[in-house]
C-alpha cells in the first residue's frame, strides 16, 4: 500500500471511530487502539505534509495560534427568532399562523444556551464555521471548530450543504474549567454559554481543543431536499452531525404548552445548558408560504424560560484556602429556596469580583444560579442596604497559617505562597488520595482530617508510614476498616507513576499530561530531571506547563519529598504500554470476550499492554488474538469464522 493510501484509510478509520464514539454513543475500538492509529497517521503526515487530508482528524488537537478572525459573508442568513415569554405570547403566534396555514403541525425542539454556528460543507468536507454575526456577516472560526471533536471534518454524503447549530460547553465540562480557572487565579466564567463564546473567541486553537465544546446541530440553512423539519434533522443525523433527540410534535396550544412545562421540570437534570423551547411550523413548504419579516421566520418563535432568581442577606464570609494555596471567598447568606434546592452560600470568586458588585456585610442580593448549577450573586439591592452596612474585610494574611497573601499582578486571585500551609497540605492530602490521582479507597476528606489534626501525617509520603495501630486512634474507624485502608495505602505504592505525577499536585499537571509525560519519559527520576526543553519537546506539553514541572523539581522540599516516597517503595516507573518492538506481543492486536474467573477486564488489558499487545474492542481481519472467557458471544464466533488465534484467560497469565 503507498504512503497516500495508508494515511488515506487512516484518516477515514479515524474519522469513523470518532463518529462512532461522538455522535452514535457506540465506540467499537479501545482508546488504546485509537491513539496508536492517530500517532501512526501523525508521524506520516509530519514526514509526509503534502500529502495530509483535509479532514484529517490530527486537526483537531490545535497547534495553530491564530493572528485574528476574518469576517465571513454567509451564502444564506441566519436570522434570529423571536423571543416569548408568556403562554399568552405563543397563542398570539398560533393565531397568525392559522390566519395563513390550516391545521399546521408544529415541532418543539429544546433551545441550547450556546453559540450559534453556521457549517459549510463542500463535497462532504468542512470548509469553513462561522459565527451567526449580524445574521450576514460572522467570523470565520474554522480552525476553532475543527477542534470541537462531535463535529465531523467529512459528512457521511460527499454532498454541498449548510447548516446551522449551536456550541456548547456541557455542564460537566464547564465546572471543570472553572475549578482549573479558579485555582491558577484566573477568574471563572460566569455561565457555561460565556465560557463557549470566550472558547470560540480563542486565537490558540489547543484552548479550544482541551475545553470540550460539543454542538447539536437543527437546520439545513441551504435549500432543503426534504419535506419537514423532522425530515431534515433525521437527514442531518444521518450525515453524521449531532442532533438532540428531545423534540415533539404538536396541533394544538395545549399539547405545546405540556411540552413546555414538561423540559421545564427536567431542565436542571439535563447535561448542558437550555433556556426555552423553540416551536417550528414542520412543513417546509408552508414555511415559505410563511415567510420573514424583517428581523424574524414566521414559521417560529422562541419561549423563553423565565430566570429564576431570590433575594437573600450576606450574613459572613468565609475564606478558604485550596490546594494551590488560591483563596477564595464564600458568602454565608440566609438560606433561600433557588431552582429547586435549599441554598445558603455562594461563591464570590475573588476580590475584584466583590469589589464590582460593591458587595458588603448585611446586603440584601439578588442570587441565581450560573448554569443553574453554582450559586452567584446577580446584584446587590442598594435601596435595601442597612446604614450601617459594613465594606467586607479582605484578608491580608492566610486564614490558615498567618503568612502574608499575595496579589500577583497577573491573577485576580488572593495567593498563599507558604508550602507549609495546613490547610494546601490537608487539601493535597485529600488529591493524592483521590481516585484519579492514588486512588486510596476510605482515605477521604474527613479522615486526611483527623490525620492532620492529630499530627499522624505532614506530607503524602507520611502516608506510607502509618500502621494500623495508627489508624485505630481515629474516631469511627474499627479494625476491619483500618486494615482495609493500611491494605489500600499500602497497594497504592504499586500505581503506575502518572498516578503518583498527578497526585502531586503539580500546577498545570492535570492527569492527561501526567500520562503524556509518563509514557515519554518512563520514570520519575528522568522527568524530575528533564529540562523545559526536553519536557516541551513532548507532543501536547507546552511550556507553560514544563516551567511549571521543573520549578515544582528544582525545589529542595520536592527533592526531599521525593526521597522519602523512594524510601518507603512507591513505584517511580511507568507501567503502560511498553514500546519496544521485542516485546511478546509488539503490534498484535487482541480482543478480550466473555467472562474473565481471575483477572478483571482492565486488568487483563493492562497485562496485555504491558506485553505491547494493541487492546480492541470489536474483531475484525486485522485481530490477532482472541481471549475469550466464560459465555464469550458474538465476538468468539466471529473470531471462529476468520480463524483468529483464540486463548483462554489461563494462556494469558502463563505469558
Amino acid at each position: 500500500m503507498s504512503i497516500e493510501s495508508k494515511i488515506k484509510t487512516l484518516t477515514e478509520q479515524l474519522n469513523q471511530y470518532a463518529r462512532e464514539y461522538y455522535t452514535l454513543d457506540n465506540p467499537t475500538i479501545e482508546d488504546a487502539e485509537y491513539d496508536r492509529l492517530y500517532r501512526e497517521l501523525a508521524t506520516l503526515e509530519s514526514e509526509n505534509p503534502n500529502l495530509i487530508r483535509a479532514d484529517s482528524p490530527t486537526h483537531r488537537t490545535g497547534d495553530v495560534v491564530l493572528s485574528g478572525f476574518e469576517k465571513y459573508t454567509h451564502d444564506y442568513q441566519l436570522y434570529s427568532l423571536q423571543d416569548a415569554f408568556s403562554r399568552e405570547e405563543i397563542e398570539a403566534f398560533d393565531v397568525r399562523v392559522r390566519k395563513e396555514i390550516d391545521n399546521p403541525e408544529y415541532i418543539c425542539e429544546l433551545k441550547i444556551d450556546g453559540l450559534s454556528l453556521s457549517l459549510v460543507y463542500e463535497n462532504g468536507v468542512l470548509k469553513t464555521a462561522a459565527t451567526r454575526g449580524d445574521g450576514t456577516i460572522g467570523e470565520n472560526i474554522t480552525e476553532q471548530v475543527k477542534r470541537i471533536k462531535d463535529v465531523p471534518l467529512y459528512l457521511t454524503e460527499p454532498i454541498d450543504i449548510v447548516v446551522r447549530g449551536e456550541a456548547y460547553l456541557p455542564r460537566k465540562n464547564f465546572q471543570k474549567l472553572n475549578q482549573e480557572r479558579e485555582e491558577d487565579g484566573l477568574p471563572s466564567f460566569a455561565n457555561p454559554r460565556n465560557a463557549a463564546a470566550g472558547t470560540l473567541r480563542q486565537l490558540d486553537t489547543k484552548v479550544v481543543a482541551k475545553r470540550g465544546l460539543a454542538t447539536f446541530l437543527y437546520q439545513e440553512a441551504s435549500p432543503a431536499t426534504n419535506d419537514t423539519q423532522e425530515e431534515v434533522l433525521i437527514y442531518l443525523e444521518k450525515l453524521g452531525l449531532v442532533v438532540n433527540h428531545r423534540r415533539t410534535f404538536a396541533t394544538n396550544m395545549t399539547e405545546i404548552w405540556a411540552f413546555i412545562q414538561e423540559i421545564s421540570e427536567m431542565r436542571d437534570d439535563l447535561a448542558y445548558d437550555i433556556d426555552g423551547v423553540v416551536i417550528k411550523v414542520n412543513n417546509l413548504t408552508q414555511q415559505d408560504e410563511l415567510g420573514f419579516t424583517v428581523k424574524f421566520p414566521k414559521w417560529a418563535i422562541a419561549y423563553k424560560f423565565p430566570a429564576e432568581l431570590a433575594e437573600t442577606e450576606i450574613l459572613s464570609v468565609d475564606w478558604t484556602v485550596g490546594r494551590t494555596g488560591v483563596v477564595t471567598p464564600t458568602a454565608n447568606m440566609t438560606p433561600v429556596l433557588l431552582a429547586q434546592t435549599t441554598v445558603a452560600r455562594a461563591t464570590l470568586h475573588n476580590v475584584d469580583y466583590i469589589k464590582e458588585k460593591d458587595i458588603r456585610l448585611g446586603d440584601t442580593v439578588v442570587i441565581y444560579k450560573a448554569g443553574d448549577i453554582i450559586p452567584k450573586v446577580q446584584r446587590v439591592l442598594v435601596d435595601k442596604r442597612p446604614e450601617n452596612s459594613v465594606d467586607l474585610l479582605i484578608p491580608t494574611t492566610c486564614p490558615e497559617c498567618d503568612s502574608e497573601l499575595q496579589h500577583f499582578e497577573d491573577e485576580v486571585a488572593l495567593r498563599c505562597v507558604n508550602p507549609l500551609c495546613p490547610a494546601q497540605i490537608r487539601e493535597k492530602l485529600i488529591h493524592f488520595a483521590s481516585r484519579g490521582a492514588m486512588a486510596i479507597t476510605g482515605l477521604g476528606i474527613a479522615v486526611v482530617t483527623q490525620l492532620f489534626d492529630k499530627k499522624l501525617v505532614t506530607d503524602v509520603a507520611d502516608l506510607y508510614q502509618l500502621t494500623v495501630e495508627d489508624l485505630l486512634t481515629l474516631d469511627k474507624v474499627k479494625e476491619k476498616s483500618a486494615e482495609k485502608l493500611y491494605q489500600s495505602i499500602q497497594f497504592s505504592k504499586k500505581n503506575s507513576v502518572e498516578k503518583l505525577i498527578f497526585g502531586l499536585g503539580i500546577r498545570h499537571v492535570g492527569a492527561k499530561a501526567a500520562k503524556i509525560i509518563a509514557e515519554n519519559l518512563s520514570d520519575l527520576t528522568t522527568i524530575s530531571k528533564a529540562t523545559v526543553e526536553e519536557l516541551s519537546a513532548i507532543p501536547t506539553i507546552g511550556v507553560v506547563l514544563a516551567e511549571s514541572l521543573t520549578k515544582y523539581f528544582a525545589l529542595d522540599g520536592t527533592k526531599r519529598l521525593l526521597a522519602e516516597l523512594q524510601v518507603v517503595g512507591v513505584n517511580f516507573n511507568y507501567l503502560g504500554t511498553v514500546k519496544r518492538d521485542d516485546a511478546l506481543l509488539s503490534g498484535k492486536t487482541v480482543v478480550l470476550t466473555g467472562k474473565l474467573a481471575q483477572l478483571t477486564r482492565n486488568e487483563a488489558k493492562e497485562k496485555l499492554e504491558n506485553l505491547g499487545a494493541n487492546v480492541s474492542g470489536s474483531v475484525s481481519k486485522k485481530t490477532d488474538i482472541v481471549i475469550a472467557g466464560a459465555d464469550a458471544g458474538s465476538k468468539l464466533i466471529k473470531a471462529q469464522e476468520l480463524e483468529i488465534d483464540i486463548w483462554t484467560e489461563e494462556e494469558l497469565i502463563n505469558l
